[in-house]
């Protein structure tokens, strides 16, 4: 837990630098932040693949038990974190495109309020799914 609090000053740094470079240089910027993002990706299959090897060393009734379980629980988490970073990255596109076109559409018809936010919170509604995706596969693990 407490790797956990003496990485957050670090975060934030990297928060702050990648903003900065996105602002000034934007092709630059990205494709640092992708580097990055490579980088942890990386490091997070290591810890995974690592993870089973370091319980391989315990007694074999333990290790087998312990694995099964581990493993389920593991794969599921995995496959609720992609869940939710898929459905809101599709959800922040499409709110993106859907809220400049509902602007545009009410700077030139202020009428069109009500059915421009219905559009965009449709849009809004593909990060709920994921969550809801999310939550059911974390409680069947």
């Amino acid at each position: 837990m407490t790797v956990w609090w003496a990485a957050l000053p670090v975060l934030a740094i990297v928060a702050v630098a990648a903003t900065m470079l996105l602002r000034r240089r934007r092709k630059a910027g990205v494709v640092t932040i992708l580097a990055a993002n490579l980088a942890v990706l990386v490091g997070a299959a290591l810890v995974l693949l690592t993870g089973p090897a370091a319980t391989a060393a315990a007694p074999a009734a333990a290790a087998a038990s312990d694995a099964a379980s581990s493993g389920a629980s593991g794969s599921a988490l995995i496959a609720a974190a992609i869940a939710v970073a898929g459905s809101s990255i599709g959800a922040a596109i499409a709110v993106a495109y859907t809220g400049s076109a509902a602007l545009a559409a009410m700077s030139e018809r202020p009428e069109m309020f009500g059915r421009a936010m219905v559009v965009v919170g449709l849009a809004e509604g593909i990060a709920i799914y994921g969550l809801i995706i999310a939550i059911i596969l974390i409680g069947q693990a």
